[in-house]
């Protein structure tokens, strides 16, 4: 295992799309944090507030990225809209780093039978979490494939096809994503230096899923006894330093067309989560959940998986 903690991306220009909160806004950090410029592009600004309906804005998340020691440059931005999505483009002059991150998703998703819940609302998710990369990727990879080391990263939720995810639409939305990455690897193929890969964090403690289990990053443990997985949890920058190692590593053209999660980044790159652990969900899911959804109860400490 290499140990690249400390990736150096002085003089780099990035975009992060969805940037407002959750893994978009811990990206763009520790883009910042590698000596990135971010243009980070959200819904939510300290005017106006998305359907999302949360507090969290593009302008704190520019902030964060220039206490980290890079520069945030916030531009609201429906990536819904070509429109909206030209006027982002028009801002920037040279991009190196594109990660994809559009979700807004989070209130619509209904688990169960797809049949059986609003249409309109899946729809919706739909167009939230697949044409908005489709968009963002229409109008933006023309300024990617003008860098002589470019990288896409399109952020998407499970490592390959095998979790079932409960929801038809939801399930639907994240294996396009994670496609996005092994076709768009493929038309890059003729253009030398730009790489695309999709990339995956584990079990992750975002705002919302904080929120939504009645706990914050300091007492976090206290939702195990409810959710004993969230004990191999990790926060959002987690993934965020494994894209920032991703996007300092010359020969990351090794990795195109993959889903590279969080933990996979973690043995290739040697980073740690903000608490000084490694958590890896994809060996937990592997040798826990997976026996578990078989009728094996396994017994194991999470601290052996951090």
């Amino acid at each position: 295992m290499s140990q690249r903690s400390e990736p150096d991306l002085s003089g780099k220009v990035a975009v992060v799309t969805g940037a407002t909160r959750g893994a978009g806004r811990a990206i763009a950090v520790e883009l910042g944090a590698a000596g990135a410029t971010v243009f980070v592009g959200g819904r939510t600004t300290r005017t106006q507030q998305s359907p999302v309906g949360r507090s969290e804005t593009i302008e704190e998340t520019a902030e964060l990225v220039d206490a980290a020691g890079g520069k945030g440059i916030a531009i609201r931005c429906d990536f819904t809209s070509p429109s909206d999505v030209d006027a982002f483009a028009a801002r920037i002059d040279r991009l190196d780093i594109l990660v994809n991150d559009v979700w807004g998703g989070e209130n619509l998703v209904e688990w169960g039978k797809f049949w059986e819940h609003d249409l309109e609302r899946q729809l919706r998710m739909w167009r939230n979490g697949v044409e908005s990369h489709l968009v963002a990727l229409h109008k933006l990879m023309p300024l990617v494939v003008r860098s002589d080391d470019g990288l896409v990263v399109e952020v998407t939720d499970g490592e390959d096809g095998e979790a079932y995810f409960v929801n038809l639409a939801y399930d639907a939305v994240k294996s396009s994503v994670r496609r996005f990455g092994e076709v768009l690897a493929k038309d890059l193929r003729d253009v030398p230096g730009v790489t695309a890969v999709a990339a995956t964090p584990g079990f992750l403690r975002s705002e919302q899923m904080l929120e939504t289990f009645g706990v914050t990053e300091a007492n976090w443990r206290d939702a195990v006894a409810e959710v004993p997985d969230y004990a191999v949890s990790e926060t959002p920058h987690y993934l965020g330093r494994g894209i920032a190692c991703l996007a300092a590593d010359s020969g990351r053209a090794r990795f195109s067309g993959e889903c590279l999660s969080s933990w996979r980044l973690m043995r290739e790159y040697g980073f740690r989560d903000l608490d000084g652990s490694q958590p890896d969900w994809g060996r937990w899911y592997e040798e826990v959940v997976k026996p578990r959804m078989a009728g094996v109860v396994v017994e194991a400490d999470p601290l052996s998986y951090r």
